[in-house]
């Protein structure tokens, strides 16, 4: 029997999930949180991102970081996909590690606009790759105007490793010269090559409600 592995101390879960045509992301974020809360009581919905029609993140946070094993999240995770829903019988339950996390001038207005970068760092890369982010990119972007907020997050389990996402008030603002000067520097014309198993998804964030916050 292999032996346990070790409880790591996390802040958040992500939930991937596609929802089936008669379930919606929010649906699936209320029967996920119902039965994530017998294991973790404290634990609250804080984003339901989805692209039309596609796949669903579901974000979830901790009261407080806490041990929490891969294996413990595989447990919870069989249990989201035995629960006879379509949207989850396939769905993936990672563990996040809370990096850094930036308020933008754009705090506190609405953000319909999810975008979310996840990579795994080129062998030998993560430790600029990571200086890079954490020191020049994701600072800079979470100050462009419309930003409200950026995080960066390592993902434990199903991966890739690295996930920064950005709460936006328009897609617009990814365009905009702000923008792209972050993005155009030299340090991240260094790096980016560098970037493997790359998503970059834009998504549609439902607005959360008292029932499932």
């Amino acid at each position: 029997m292999p032996a346990p592995t070790p409880a790591t101390a996390i802040d958040s879960l992500l939930l991937r999930c596609t929802p089936a045509a008669h379930e919606t992301a929010t649906t699936l974020a209320q029967a996920a949180l119902a039965l994530l809360r017998r294991d973790f009581a404290d634990l609250r919905l804080v984003r339901v991102a989805q692209q039309p029609q596609g796949i669903a993140y579901l974000y979830f946070a901790l009261g407080s970081p806490q041990p929490l094993s891969a294996d413990q999240t595989r447990q919870a995770e069989r249990r989201l996909q035995s629960a006879g829903s379509a949207g989850l019988a396939a769905c993936e339950l990672s563990r996040l590690q809370l990096v850094m996390h930036c308020i933008g001038p754009a705090n506190g207005e609405a953000t319909p606009v999810h975008y979310a970068v996840e990579m795994d760092p080129e062998a030998d890369w993560q430790d600029e790759l990571f200086a890079w982010y954490d020191q020049e990119h994701l600072p800079g972007l979470a100050a462009v105007a419309g930003t409200a907020q950026a995080f960066r997050y390592l993902n434990l389990d199903h991966g890739p490793l690295s996930l920064a996402c950005y709460d936006l008030v328009d897609a617009e603002v990814m365009g905009c010269p702000a923008w792209l000067a972050v993005r155009g520097t030299p340090w991240s014309a260094r790096v980016r090559p560098h970037f493997t198993n790359t998503r970059r998804t834009m998504f549609d964030a439902q607005p959360l409600v008292e029932a499932i916050s």
